[in-house]
């Protein structure tokens, strides 16, 4: 069963870090590009930055947030670090993935047919 799960999401204050990760399981996922996705209340989702199986990333924005990835049969994961944060950066962030190789990455949510269930990400004093 092909799953993504994040973990990592909590309460921090404006200014501080968090690093979400989302290990994968069931498929392989060197051939996948991978993605971190995210979506507030009351709007719609939103890509936040993505990552193809060559390691070449598709930002959104100014560099706030650094994806990475970890392929290896043991364990491979996806990881997402978030710096400067602030209120508006509140949301349930969302991994996903679909299969692709060597092409780059989409920002678009459309080719994602696998989604983890989101971790929630609460920015407040």
């Amino acid at each position: 069963q092909r799953q993504l799960v994040e973990s990592g999401g909590g309460l921090v204050q404006p200014g501080g870090s968090l690093r979400l990760s989302c290990p994968a399981s069931g498929f392989t996922f060197d051939n996948y590009n991978v993605a971190w996705f995210r979506q507030a209340p009351a709007k719609e989702r939103e890509a936040v930055s993505c990552l193809n199986t060559n390691s070449e990333i598709t930002l959104t924005n100014d560099g706030l947030f650094t994806i990475a990835r970890h392929n290896a049969k043991s364990k491979s994961e996806v990881f997402l670090q978030i710096d400067s944060l602030e209120p508006e950066d509140t949301a349930v962030y969302y991994c996903a993935g679909y299969a692709d190789l060597g092409r780059l990455c989409q920002l678009s949510a459309s080719p994602y047919f696998l989604w983890g269930q989101g971790t929630q990400v609460t920015v407040s004093s």
